[in-house]
């Protein structure tokens, strides 16, 4: 038990972190929802019927969506595109292991399955972190669209106009406003993140360049940074050479 813990110590804290910050936006969201129902004089939710509401989609997959694009797009840049003294980037004028032909490794111990089997399984594996995060972007993003038109409608039909549809609602300001907004902040944060890392350090963080490492280090050191030679060695001799000379 410990050594799972152990190994698998960031995903489970990420998960809790997750688990924590969603049940709170559910919480505060059925409270918020359910007072703006009785300043309209409207009948309240239950927390059971407010996760189906467009008021929770809606808040939910507009952020997700903003991660999907921004991972994937990092995923994607980095592979292509070098920043000087960024940590995660590529040498700015050498390969990486992370460019070397799988196709070179079919018979090596430990290789993943698609990379034995070649060909189109191959293929489509070499890129399968990118398409993954497409994926999840898309689903994000439809399902963004989806709850904003059941808000949206609902919204409509409270003051006596007629409801509008997923597709009529991926046409509106609003939908892109909401993406907008959480697409800018995704996109100025990594590129913070890219800058600060550059001269700033965090100690022990694989995010980070060593602390010793010069500003202009790009990528991932090729060793990591020696300790100057201690002087022990050089004040025991003193010590042993005094010995010597009072005996």
């Amino acid at each position: 038990m410990r050594r799972a813990l152990h190994d698998n110590g960031l995903s489970l804290v990420l998960g809790a972190l997750f688990l924590l910050s969603i049940g709170g936006q559910l919480l505060t969201g059925e409270r918020s929802y359910n007072a703006e129902q009785r300043a309209h004089g409207e009948p309240t939710l239950s927390l059971g019927a407010y996760v189906r509401t467009g008021h929770f989609v809606e808040s939910v997959f507009e952020n997700w969506e903003s991660e999907f694009l921004q991972m994937g797009l990092l995923v994607v840049l980095t592979a292509t595109l070098r920043q000087r003294g960024a940590p995660d980037s590529k040498k700015l004028h050498r390969g990486e292991p992370v460019d070397a032909d799988p196709r070179r490794a079919r018979r090596a111990p430990g290789a993943p399955w698609p990379v034995r089997r070649g060909g189109w399984v191959l293929a489509v594996y070499e890129h399968s972190l990118s398409i993954a995060l497409l994926l999840l972007f898309l689903l994000s993003f439809a399902l963004h669209a989806y709850g904003g038109a059941r808000e949206c409608t609902a919204e409509q039909l409270a003051h006596g106009e007629a409801g509008t549809t997923m597709l009529g609602y991926l046409g509106t300001a609003r939908f892109w406003f909401e993406s907008f907004q959480n697409w800018q902040s995704e996109f100025f944060s990594v590129a913070m993140l890219t800058l600060l890392s550059i001269v700033l350090r965090q100690r022990g963080s694989p995010q980070s360049k060593p602390v010793a490492s010069p500003h202009g280090l790009t990528g991932e050191p090729d060793h990591a940074p020696e300790s100057p030679p201690r002087r022990s060695g050089a004040r025991s001799s003193r010590r042993g050479r005094g010995r010597r000379a009072a005996s």
